[in-house]
């Protein structure tokens, strides 16, 4: 081999090693760039969540479950998927941890919904806060198939919310809304009775 032939096969092989040298500065310097990309994001989207809760820092505490809840109407297991303003399925109420989705399990009784939520601030929603449920597909930025999602509506304070749940068996949906429609019909006929008779009585 001619000294000629082995500079120039030196020189490819220095070339060659520059070239991988080279290659992998820039998948590193992209990678961080990625990184870094993913840290900002997760940053605002916190500070979102943090600015959100501050708006919504007038929600009062939520109601707590009550040991004797009393006699149990129907049981749920599945996932909770979280609350809006009713009617604004994109308006995510996050104060007082109800923006956390989780595993949840439901028992409808006179007192109303308990949520009893691993990992998360179990909650009721009281028989009195009930207005309505539906079967929707959709609820904080969680899209499911038609009918997939039982969305329950309640008062809360001064604030109607719609909270959505998603049972393991989707087809319990419709006696939960069937149950719940029937409860917050006889309630309120009760409450429309109650204060009719107290203003005929004065």
């Amino acid at each position: 081999m001619t000294p000629l032939i082995q500079l120039a096969e030196a020189a490819a092989a220095a070339e060659q090693k520059s070239a991988e040298v080279t290659d992998w500065a820039g998948r590193l310097g992209w990678v961080a760039g990625l990184l870094l990309f993913i840290t900002l994001v997760y940053w605002l989207m916190r500070q979102g969540w943090k600015w959100r809760g501050s708006l919504q820092s007038g929600l009062p505490p939520l109601p707590e479950v009550p040991e004797t809840p009393g006699e149990t109407t129907l049981e749920l297991s599945g996932r909770y998927h979280g609350s809006t303003t009713a009617g604004q399925w994109l308006d995510r109420i996050v104060a007082h941890g109800l923006g956390t989705r989780s595993r949840a399990e439901l028992t409808l009784t006179d007192a109303g919904i308990t949520v009893v939520r691993p990992g998360a601030h179990d909650f009721l929603i009281p028989a009195a806060a009930l207005r309505e449920a539906r079967l929707d597909k959709g609820i904080a930025g969680k899209v499911l198939t038609e009918g997939g999602l039982l969305v329950v509506t309640w008062e809360h304070g001064d604030t109607l919310l719609d909270s959505g749940f998603r049972a393991d068996r989707a087809a319990e949906h419709a006696a939960w809304v069937e149950a719940i429609n029937s409860m917050s019909t006889t309630h309120h006929a009760h409450t429309h009775h109650a204060r009719t008779t107290e203003g005929t009585a004065r």
